[in-house]
């Protein structure tokens, strides 16, 4: 088995994606961190605007100027800055390029599952089981767990 390298990745993402990614921290073995690099050219972005609930990521800039946004607001950050995404709403964050320069990153994270994220702007609910595994709820498509749980509970006693 080869050690990966970040500066000469094995990228996974299909043809026609507008950015590229190589899921690193997999290809060597770990089981509890990811890490994926990404290259992104002009306009492109690793994820619209969201927030992890049982997950933090980090972002290191290898080359180019993406901008960042969070709470705080937007700014672009230069090589070899480093980013901290906490779990939870103070953590919110989207990495895009607007630069001409395609931006090279590493974003890493921890590896709770179940993990549940949030995409703020479309009020999309994603839960994950494993990595590439899960659910997207589109807003409007949640209902309340009350009404779930008694929806199954009449479904499992007419079926006893």
């Amino acid at each position: 088995m080869s050690d990966p390298n970040i500066f000469e990745p094995e990228w996974e993402t299909p043809a026609g994606w507008p950015l590229r990614g190589a899921r690193v921290a997999h290809a060597a073995g770990a089981s509890e961190l990811g890490v994926t690099v990404y290259e992104l050219p002009q306009g492109s972005a690793i994820s619209p605007y969201h927030v992890h609930y049982g997950n933090e990521e980090l972002l290191i800039v290898l080359s180019g100027t993406p901008t960042v946004r969070t709470p705080d607001g937007s700014r672009v950050v230069e090589p070899g800055a480093v980013v901290s995404f906490p779990r939870g709403p103070d953590g919110a964050h989207r990495v895009s390029n607007e630069a001409e320069k395609p931006a090279r990153v590493l974003l890493v994270s921890t590896m709770h599952f179940p993990e549940i994220a949030e995409h703020v702007s479309t009020g999309t609910i994603l839960t994950m089981t494993a990595p590439g595994q899960g659910k997207a709820y589109p807003a409007g498509a949640d209902r309340p767990i009350e009404e779930l749980y008694s929806a199954a509970m009449e479904r499992d006693s007419s079926t006893s």
